[in-house]
């Protein structure tokens, strides 16, 4: 795992071509997204915000404008489906409204499986990002001031920092956590992408996180880590661990809930790089489908990375129980499916791993549903071998043998289209 891939990226060439191959999917540098195979810049967007965006135009649905500083973002949540509880928030100055935030007014980000919306206090702007379940991670953002109908303006130029090895070299997502300075780091900065593979202990610097996670320390609450590129000293240990109540760090008042919370964080953290994954093995199928150079060998090595993160193969095991502040660790699971056992894939665990079946939610998303047949043939296939028990090899020896079943059972339950010897 190539854990601690840095955000800031310079001096480097610009040299993979369209659909070159590399040894692990982070280290391409950039993929054309004008390839025949993707026209990201050229096809009209489809994901919720584009809809969203036509039913606005259109007059089918209109978006009530709150008081509080708040303006459209309630509405816009409710309208793309977004809960409340999934509310982090973020002081570090990663954003293209940096001045606006700081550990007083931090950025709050909102999200579920397709979309998430980011709102900064005083800002210009909300920020949005919509899941193309083909061509990836369309950027938005809504200007604050009321008007008679809103419109979102793609925002091409976010993908400067969108678009790069942290998000796989495809238009993506990322969470970062910025590191102390008196860490031994390597040098362009101390911001580092994390996701489900990284310890506990390097996660969330520049994040508020409000829940338990017992003895086990992070980076975040450290008000001090503000700037990737100057960061402030590392916090006393035991002084930002297991934070419940936000409001000595900022005016909580000011924001649609008053947590920042750890599961959500997590389970943030873990859906971004699934999201990547998805998108960025997707479009390498495509591309050579279309130049008729599939390389099994190669489409299999990128398999194989997509599904020990699907698997949770290479996840970092919580040392201690983990425990949230809001009513996300409920609602989530909620969402299901459920099979008839009453078992879903989003089910948390929270005690040694985040959700307790080894299968992720993002099984049933748009963008894992549309990638190519022969894609999906291999995955299927070999996700099969691994939960039935047959491949037993690393890194899925992890995996014990009731939660592979649990979960072979569960996905034959609750996932349409599946080849027919899953049923068997």
């Amino acid at each position: 795992m190539r854990r601690g891939t840095l955000i800031a990226v310079s001096s480097l060439l610009i040299a993979a071509a369209a659909g070159a191959f590399v040894d692990s999917l982070e280290d391409a540098i950039y993929i054309p997204t004008d390839d025949p195979a993707i026209q990201y810049d050229t096809t009209p967007p489809n994901d919720p915000v584009a809809r969203l965006s036509k039913k606005i135009a259109s007059g089918e649905i209109k978006l009530d404008y709150a008081p509080n500083g708040w303006g459209y973002l309630p509405a816009l949540l409710k309208a793309l489906d977004v809960p409340v509880d999934s509310q982090v928030l973020v002081f570090s100055k990663g954003s293209i409204q940096a001045e606006h935030i700081n550990p007083r007014t931090p950025r709050a980000i909102y999200f579920n499986d397709n979309v998430a919306v980011g709102y900064v206090q005083n800002g210009d702007a909300l920020e949005l990002t919509g899941l193309d379940p083909v061509r990836g991670v369309h950027l938005y953002t809504l200007d604050v001031p009321q008007v008679a109908k809103p419109e979102f303006g793609r925002r091409q130029d976010c993908l400067r920092c969108h678009e790069g090895p942290p998000t796989l070299a495809v238009p993506g997502l990322m969470v970062s956590s910025l590191h102390p300075q008196t860490d031994a780091r390597e040098s362009h900065g101390s911001s580092f992408i994390t996701d489900g593979r990284v310890p506990i202990e390097d996660r969330w610097g520049g994040w508020y996180v409000s829940g338990a996670t017992g003895s086990q320390t992070h980076y975040g609450n450290n008000v001090a880590l503000i700037d990737p590129l100057h960061p402030g000293a590392a916090a006393p240990k035991g002084t930002t661990e297991n934070i419940t109540d936000l409001k000595p760090f900022f005016d909580t008042s000011r924001y649609l809930a008053p947590t920042s919370d750890v599961v959500a964080l997590m389970t943030l953290e873990h859906q971004t790089r699934m999201t990547n994954l998805l998108i960025r093995v997707g479009w390498d199928a495509r591309i050579a489908l279309r130049q008729n150079k599939w390389d099994d060998a190669q489409m299999n090595s990128e398999v194989e990375e997509l599904l020990s993160y699907m698997l949770f193969a290479d996840e970092a095991p919580l040392k201690e129980p983990i425990t949230g502040v809001s009513t996300f660790t409920k609602t989530f699971p909620a969402r299901g499916p459920r099979d008839n056992q009453g078992r879903s894939l989003r089910d948390f665990d929270l005690k040694t791993r985040l959700f307790r079946y080894p299968v992720s939610y993002m099984i049933y998303s748009e963008a894992f549903g549309n990638l190519p047949p022969k894609l999906l043939n291999l995955i299927y296939q070999r996700m099969y071998d691994v939960l039935s028990g047959k491949d037993q090899s690393k890194p899925y020896d992890s995996l014990n043998a009731g939660a592979r079943q649990a979960a072979l059972e569960i996905v034959r339950a609750t996932k349409t289209n599946l080849p027919a010897y899953w049923m068997k």
